[in-house]
C-alpha cells in the first residue's frame, strides 16, 4: 500500500481539500479524524468531531481505542485499499496513525501550504476561529445527527475538472468547540464604506455588498468615477482592490474576492 500524509495546523482547510487532493493524486481512501472514507463515502470508524472535549477528540483521531482501531484496520483490508491519505496536524500525528493501523511507513508527505493558497488558508482559519465550523469529507446523510445538537448543515459537492462528482462535505460544530464570535454583515459593509470613501477618484457608489458563497467572501462594488479620466482605469481599480484586501487583512486576517463594476463618469 502507498501511504500519503497531508498535514497542517487545525482549521487550515485540510478536510475541505482532502477529496479533491486524493482524486488528483490517484488515492483511493482517506483517514480523517478517526473515519475511513473510500471514494467519497464513509466506510468505517467514528469521527473525533463526535467527542465532547478536545482530549477525547485527539484520542479518537489517533485511534487510541482498540475497538475503533481494529474496526478501521479491518475495513482497510476488506476494501483492498492500495493507496491511502492520512490527514493530521503534523507529520508526527500522521506517522502515529499509520503505526496504530499497522500501515507501515509513510511514502509521501504533503503539507497544506502545497495544496491551498495563503488566501484560502487565512479564510479557513477565520471561519474556524469565529464560527467554530468544521468540515467532514463525507455526505450529510452519513453524519450521525444526534451527536450534533447545535449545528449541522450540508457542505458542498466536490467536482472534478471534467465535471464528475467526487464527493460531498458536511459542516458541523462539535460540542468541544464552543468558542464562537458572531460578526454581523453590517460590520463588513461599514468597513467597505469607510475604505471606499478614501478613494478620491470615485464620485459615487451605486452598489456595495458583502456575501459569503461556499465560505468564499465576495465583495460586489459598482461605482461612478470622477471626470476627467486621464489615467489607467484598470490600474487604479487594482489599487482599490488592494486597498480593500489590506483593510480586511488588518481587521479579519483574510482577503475577499473583489468584483468592481464601473457604471459611468460623473
Amino acid at each position: 500500500m502507498i501511504v500519503h500524509s497531508l498535514s497542517g495546523p487545525s482549521g487550515t482547510g485540510k478536510s475541505t481539500s482532502a477529496i479533491q487532493f486524493a482524486h488528483e493524486h490517484g488515492i483511493e481512501a482517506i483517514i480523517d479524524d478517526g473515519i475511513l472514507v473510500v471514494n467519497g463515502e464513509k466506510k468505517a470508524g467514528t469521527s473525533a468531531k463526535f467527542e465532547k472535549n478536545t482530549i477525547t477528540a485527539v484520542r479518537r483521531a489517533i485511534f487510541h481505542d482498540e475497538e475503533h482501531r481494529n474496526e478501521v484496520a479491518e475495513a482497510i483490508q476488506e476494501h483492498d485499499i492500495q493507496s491511502l491519505l492520512i490527514i493530521g496536524t503534523s507529520d508526527k500525528m500522521t506517522k502515529q496513525i499509520a503505526n496504530q493501523l499497522n500501515l507501515g511507513g509513510i511514502d509521501h508527505f504533503h503539507y497544506i501550504e502545497d495544496v491551498r493558497s495563503m488566501r484560502e488558508i487565512q479564510l479557513a482559519k477565520f471561519v474556524r476561529g469565529t464560527q467554530g465550523k468544521h468540515v467532514m469529507p463525507i455526505p450529510y446523510k452519513q453524519v450521525e445527527q444526534n451527536f450534533f445538537k447545535r449545528f449541522i448543515q450540508r457542505g458542498f459537492e466536490i467536482i472534478s475538472k471534467n465535471r464528475v462528482k467526487l464527493g460531498e462535505t458536511t459542516i458541523v460544530q462539535p460540542d468541544f468547540h464552543q468558542e464562537t464570535v458572531d460578526i454581523s454583515k453590517n460590520v463588513y459593509i461599514q468597513l467597505l464604506k469607510r475604505t471606499v470613501e478614501q478613494v478620491e477618484l470615485i464620485s459615487k457608489v451605486d452598489v456595495l455588498n458583502f456575501s459569503m458563497k461556499q465560505y468564499y467572501p465576495i465583495v460586489d462594488l459598482a461605482v461612478y468615477l470622477k471626470a476627467p479620466i486621464n489615467y489607467d482605469v484598470a490600474k487604479k481599480m487594482r489599487g482599490v482592490q488592494k486597498l480593500i484586501c489590506d483593510e480586511f487583512n488588518i481587521h479579519f486576517e483574510f482577503e475577499p474576492i473583489i468584483k468592481i463594476s464601473i457604471r459611468g463618469v460623473l
